[in-house]
């Protein structure tokens, strides 16, 4: 075997998976690096994988005072001690996490407790980092010794590209993730997120298994494949990957009863199995071809995130923090404290479930009723305005349910004068609750007497009163931080989520789906696009029985 098997145990290694030709690894372009890691270039070849990935780790740009190999070999003798590596206590910001054998001998599980040890001597200000105990294990299956382990985790940790996320640290950045996990699913996984809804009390807690998956309950070969391309693309990996876990579960498991009485157990047993369902290549096959957002935009989101949490007061992991945390997001529609004419507790915690985790930290707030504030648009303006985000909620004589999440104040309104005004972001969506439940995805509204974007558009302009239209743009490539820009449109005025005037309010919302209401708050009408195969949001025309407008209470 090569120079880089000392800790491996190649009885539990895939030695048929193993190719013993040469390769080398000389190209330096990014695109055809990532294109190659895809691929699994390196994947088969035992000694190219451990020096690709020194090269990658490498080239990671890191503090100016990184320690390496020789700080370990000074301080293991000193921190280590003569006691066996079994007995060394685990620092607390591992968080009790599963230590992954995956194909190491003795020597190399050993060895993984040793440099947690010392990492965590070296990184005082490592404070949670769960993934940690399998990052090592994982690579030292691609080192000769100890130390230059050691050096590898070092360099990942020490990375000081403020545009290249590695490994959360701290429990904010850790709570923050699954909170922007959480986000993804319900955009990218919504079938699997309305199984999590409808078994789980804890959704957030299902999604904070997350990185569990990956760094812990996923097989080598697959934890492997998902780190080659990792090293290369960075952060945004972990997501896709998870979400294709989940896509696969939700696939491989509907309809069938669940295992345990937890359906987080169930997860982590379907990833620890899923070697009898899915291949690697097929994993990273479906991570690949979810379009998910850009990078910057994930960035932003987690940003959003972890400003939501510190609102809180919730930046490290304390019980009584969790315990509010927990509290805040899943008993934030409390059946004592809520009372609407529209919507039950239960339909309300529904659509709780679908809005953003950041927000799904507050507790609603009755800002406009239409039973007590009367059929007034002014009214409607004056008690939402100043309130972002908002929900509203609609029941029409026919016993129709139907709303929209609406992300913007309603203030924006105002820069387009006394035009109809278009605003809002990707995270604007319409929803149904009777007589079915259906959420639709965010779509782009366009008003044709503000913008053209081709021909017909042109030949046949209507006034806004009486056309909406979904955007050709597809859903799935719509994002929460979009503007005009994205579609090639020609002002910010032209395209956007929401609109509102003196006269009339108009909500896109997805799959072909928009709301227009008129002034009086008396009647609405639908839009409807019939190349898509769901049911229309509700009546094409509706009278309006109750309106309800909701905000959101820290």
């Amino acid at each position: 075997m090569d120079e880089y098997s000392r800790f491996v145990d190649w009885d539990k290694m895939d030695v048929s998976a193993q190719s013993q030709d040469t390769k080398e690894l000389t190209c330096t372009d990014f695109h055809e690096l990532k294109q190659l890691a895809r691929q699994g270039y390196w994947a088969k070849n035992h000694s190219l994988r451990a020096k690709v990935y020194h090269k990658l780790i490498n080239n990671i740009p890191c503090r100016t005072v990184t320690p390496d190999a020789n700080v370990y070999r000074d301080i293991v003798v000193k921190i280590v001690g003569k006691r066996s590596s079994s007995s060394l206590p685990l620092p607390e910001f591992v968080d009790n996490s599963l230590i992954p054998t995956y194909c190491l001998n003795a020597e190399g599980v050993g060895a993984v407790r040793k440099i947690i040890v010392c990492i965590a001597n070296q990184f005082p200000d490592i404070s949670f980092c769960p993934a940690l105990p399998s990052v090592i294990a994982l690579l030292l299956h691609y080192s000769k010794d100890e130390a230059e382990c050691f050096e590898q985790v070092c360099r990942i940790l020490a990375c000081n590209d403020p545009s290249k996320r590695l490994i959360d640290q701290t429990f904010l950045a850790f709570e923050s993730s699954c909170m922007t996990f959480g986000d993804l699913v319900n955009k990218y996984c919504q079938a699997a997120h309305k199984l999590m809804v409808a078994v789980s009390e804890d959704v957030l807690e299902v999604y904070s298994d997350w990185q569990r998956w990956l760094f812990g309950e996923l097989p080598m070969a697959y934890v492997a494949r998902v780190f080659d391309v990792f090293l290369v693309e960075g952060y945004k990996v972990l997501y896709r990957v998870a979400l294709a876990l989940l896509k696969f579960f939700h696939k491989v498991r509907a309809g069938q009863p669940m295992e345990s009485d937890s359906i987080q157990q169930d997860i982590r047993a379907f990833v620890r199995d899923i070697a009898t369902s899915v291949t690697p290549e097929r994993l990273l096959e479906k991570a690949f071809a979810i379009r998910l957002f850009s990078r910057k935009e994930i960035q932003l989101l987690q940003m959003a995130n972890e400003k939501a949490l510190q609102q809180k007061g919730i930046t490290v992991k304390q019980k009584s923090c969790l315990l509010m945390f927990q509290q805040n997001v899943h008993l934030a529609v409390h059946a004592e404290n809520f009372r609407s004419e529209i919507v039950s507790v239960k339909e309300m915690r529904d659509i709780w479930s679908w809005i953003p985790e950041r927000f799904a930290l507050c507790q609603p707030l009755l800002l406009f009723t239409t039973l007590e504030h009367g059929c007034s648009l002014s009214r409607f303006y004056s008690h939402s305005e100043g309130h972002e985000p908002t929900l509203l909620l609609i029941k029409t004589t026919a016993k129709e349910v139907c709303g929209a999440y609406l992300s913007t104040d309603w203030s924006e309104r105002r820069r387009g004068g006394n035009k109809l005004s278009f605003f809002g972001t990707g995270e604007c969506f319409v929803f149904r609750l009777q007589p079915e439940v259906e959420r639709y995805e965010w779509v782009i509204i366009k008003h044709p007497e503000l913008a053209s974007t081709g021909s017909e558009t042109e030949n046949h302009a209507q006034p806004a009163s009486s056309t909406l239209s979904s955007s050709s743009i597809p859903s799935d490539r719509l994002s929460p931080f979009l503007a005009a820009r994205h579609f090639n449109l020609p002002s910010k005025t032209a395209s956007m989520f929401m609109a509102g005037s003196s006269e009339c309010i108009i909500v896109g919302g997805g799959d072909g789906q928009a709301l227009y209401l008129d002034a009086d708050l008396n009647h609405g009408r639908t839009s409807h696009c019939n190349t898509f195969n769901n049911q229309p949001l509700c009546s094409e025309s509706f009278q309006i029985s109750i309106l309800e407008v909701w905000g959101f209470r820290d």
